[in-house]
């Protein structure tokens, strides 16, 4: 069922792996989320609420980045949400979704 609703809607088969960081109820990481999900990838959250060690962690993977979300796709850091649907919107983000880890 997956796949006729990937093909009808053009969807990649996506094999990349994707890391997101964020917080329960920031509406940007909802945001995120909804087009990872829309487009049938399987992440990773980090859930960072009031955890002060993993946003450090997070900031040191983003390159001082402290705002959620912060998105990895096959541990490149591709930004926040702004990032993520500007990628969409120019095409670019498929590509990346269906390459595999190295």
């Amino acid at each position: 069922m997956l796949s006729l609703i990937k093909s009808l809607f053009n969807q990649p088969d996506t094999k990349a792996n994707v890391e997101l960081y964020s917080w329960q109820t920031c509406p940007y990481c909802i945001r995120a989320k909804l087009l990872l999900r829309w487009k049938g990838v399987k992440f990773t959250e980090y859930k960072i609420d009031g955890d002060g060690a993993a946003r450090i962690k997070m900031a040191e993977r983003a390159n001082g980045r402290r705002s959620v979300p912060q998105i990895f796709i096959n541990d490149q850091h591709i930004g926040g949400c702004d990032d993520l649907y500007a990628l969409d919107r120019q095409g670019q983000l498929d590509p990346l979704l269906v390459q595999a880890e190295s």
